[in-house]
């Protein structure tokens, strides 16, 4: 099976759920915060490896001759599951902008964690050595955007988003 339909839900999940839910939601989730120093550099590495999973997924195909099969699926629904927890939650943020219900309320950046677990489901599903390391350098790189967005919130947010971040882990 093509790895290409593995992209799939992560599509309709993140660009069409979203849309649906809240159009204003999907610019919400495009938007960048501003950039400074090395967080420029991570933004382009961010941006070329997703591009190179998303491609790299076109060619590889879904092994399923072998055990790992059973944990890449287990992993990959996970991943699949809370991307859209994620999604649905981040549609209705709190009157003050700020996402704290839901899935929200345990992870700060759930997700990036969901992608992060969705991509390790491919990988384990293709069998794929360099998409792993792919995916390892997307969620390096995705740390340094997160603490941008971070730096962004607490200025825009203040003190209520330093509340969330000392009561919310930034990943689990």
């Amino acid at each position: 099976m093509n790895g290409f339909l593995a992209i799939l839900p992560l599509l309709i999940i993140r660009f069409g759920v979203l849309r649906i839910l809240d159009k204003n939601s999907l610019k919400r989730a495009a938007h960048f915060a501003p950039l400074v120093g090395k967080e420029r550099s991570a933004y382009w590495v961010y941006q070329i490896s997703n591009l190179l999973i998303f491609v790299a997924l076109c060619f590889l195909k879904i092994r399923t001759d072998t055990y790992l099969i059973y944990p890449g699926l287990v992993i990959y629904g996970l991943g699949v599951l809370l991307c859209l927890l994620s999604v649905i939650h981040f549609a209705e943020p709190a009157k003050s902008g700020i996402n704290s219900r839901g899935i929200y309320g345990i992870s700060r950046n759930p997700m990036y964690v969901a992608y992060f677990i969705y991509f390790i489901g491919c990988a384990i599903l293709t069998r794929s050595l360099p998409l792993l390391g792919i995916v390892i350098i997307f969620q390096i790189s995705a740390h340094w955007i997160i603490l941008s967005e971070e730096r962004w919130c607490i200025q825009k947010f203040g003190e209520e988003y330093i509340n969330y971040m000392n009561k919310v882990r930034r990943y689990i």
